[in-house]
């Protein structure tokens, strides 16, 4: 079954900003796809075009992009023929439309959706539900393997107004039997930690940021990090739940050197500190504290920090910045030693087909993978069936709060009633690489 029809408009992400969505039209109905948008972006990504219209949105209209899907990708899509199911011919048509090697032309976002909504239509085409049809394109047999969440729940870094360097302090319920049990330790966790934080800093402390967690004005990571074990302790979880960091260290970065005071004007560049300290630092927090994942450690193309940091670590390195979800920079990591973890964002290299090949990539030399949300999103719930699909065994899309993101835990739980009784099971640490260690779940 071919497309009929395809329309798109401009929509607004949870920021309040534009972005685009698709309606695609096969003779099985319509299917709907969202983009979404990250506020933290790394220079290698692939480009979400705006309108740069100051006058409107604040020049971040994406009314070019709308028209590029209105315009060449659609009609070129119908004109093709190609059946809904031919993901990968689909993706390639909508990659050799654009022609550019970083989606400059017709825009990453316009592409994406257009990509989302072919793969809903051909689960739709198949008789399939999203997650299945994902795994048969990705060569994935089942069982199914549901995700460990990474709750985001203290907020810094760009996210935040508060003195924190570090992005994200997460928790992950890598104890839990099930993905409904993960959902009951991480809810519960995320109410005990509002309380601690309301009682120490005052009942403004409590105000959500982006992805729905808090920002408290602590004065480090230190402090965020006892704060979480607190909550963790207070709620009856210890031993069920490890932590996990996003730095984003690239918003840091200034001329070789990281600088932790970075929010400040006047910040004293003779505090700021070299990769090695800063490897250090996360270190001294691995031994203290139960983290099992750090993201993005070092500036994006400050390779050597990396492969340091990972020669001499035993958890989980993540690549976001760095890698951007992009085959080529997958492989440097690869070649270079530089992590053992890949953040999946589908929007960094802007079709599905392209995401799955990222993931499969960093899987064949035994690294975990964590599918991943944008702190701007939409309601639209791909990346809990692409989670499923390529049974990574992590996902991480914010706190359980926000309808945007719990809209994506909601998915996940429905998933689990459908495949539980297909001898699906619930990953646990099972997704997390460790050092040289690869992820038991490659081993399966």
């Amino acid at each position: 079954m071919s497309v009929t029809k395809v329309h798109a408009r401009q929509i607004f992400d949870s920021r309040g900003n534009p972005t685009v969505e698709v309606d695609l039209y096969t003779d099985k109905g319509r299917f709907r796809a969202a983009v979404p948008s990250g506020a933290s972006t790394g220079v290698h990504e692939a480009v979400e075009l705006r309108d740069g219209d100051k006058a409107n949105y604040v020049g971040k209209g994406v009314l070019k992009a709308v028209s590029n899907v209105n315009t060449v990708l659609g009609p070129e899509l119908i004109k093709s023929g190609l059946n809904v199911t031919q993901q990968r011919e689909i993706d390639d048509l909508l990659i050799k439309l654009d022609g550019t090697p970083n989606k400059g032309k017709l825009g990453a976002n316009a592409i994406l959706g257009v990509s989302i909504a072919c793969v809903e239509a051909g689960a739709a085409e198949k008789g399939v539900p999203v997650y299945q049809h994902l795994a048969e394109l990705a060569g994935v047999k089942p069982p199914y393997v549901m995700p460990c969440p990474a709750f985001n729940v203290i907020n810094g870094g760009s996210h935040a107004g508060n003195k924190l360097a570090f992005q994200e302090f997460m928790l992950l319920p890598t104890g839990a039997s099930s993905f409904t049990e993960a959902m009951k330790i991480g809810t519960e966790t995320y109410h005990t930690l509002k309380k601690v934080i309301s009682a120490k800093y005052g009942i403004d402390a409590v105000n959500v940021g982006d992805e729905g967690g808090f920002a408290p004005n602590v004065s480090g990571a230190e402090e965020s990090l006892e704060l979480l074990t607190e909550a963790i302790k207070k709620s009856g979880y210890e031993g069920k739940i490890k932590i996990a960091l996003d730095v984003a260290s690239s918003e840091f970065y200034k001329d070789g050197k990281y600088d932790l005071d970075f929010k400040n004007p006047n910040s004293d560049p003779q505090k700021w500190i070299s990769g090695t300290e800063l490897a250090d630092l996360y270190l001294s927090y691995v031994e203290k504290y139960p983290i099992v994942s750090v993201e993005d450690p070092f500036d994006q193309d400050d390779w050597e920090a990396w492969t340091h940091f990972t020669k001499n670590s035993s958890v989980q390195i993540v690549g976001d910045d760095l890698t951007v979800t992009n085959p080529l920079r997958i492989k440097t990591a690869i070649e270079k030693k530089a992590c053992n973890g890949l953040l999946l964002k589908i929007n960094q290299i802007g079709t599905i087909s392209e995401s799955i090949q990222a993931a499969q990539l960093a899987q064949s030399d035994g690294w975990g993978v964590m599918v991943s949300h944008r702190s701007g999103e939409t309601e639209n719930t791909i990346i809990a069936d692409l989670v499923v699909a390529l049974g990574t065994g992590q996902i991480k899309t914010g706190a359980p709060a926000r309808s945007e993101r719990v809209a994506k835990y909601n998915a996940l739980l429905r998933i689990e009633e459908e495949v539980v009784g297909q001898g699906a099971f619930y990953a646990g640490e099972k997704g997390l690489s460790a050092g040289l260690t690869a992820p038991a779940l490659l081993t399966k």
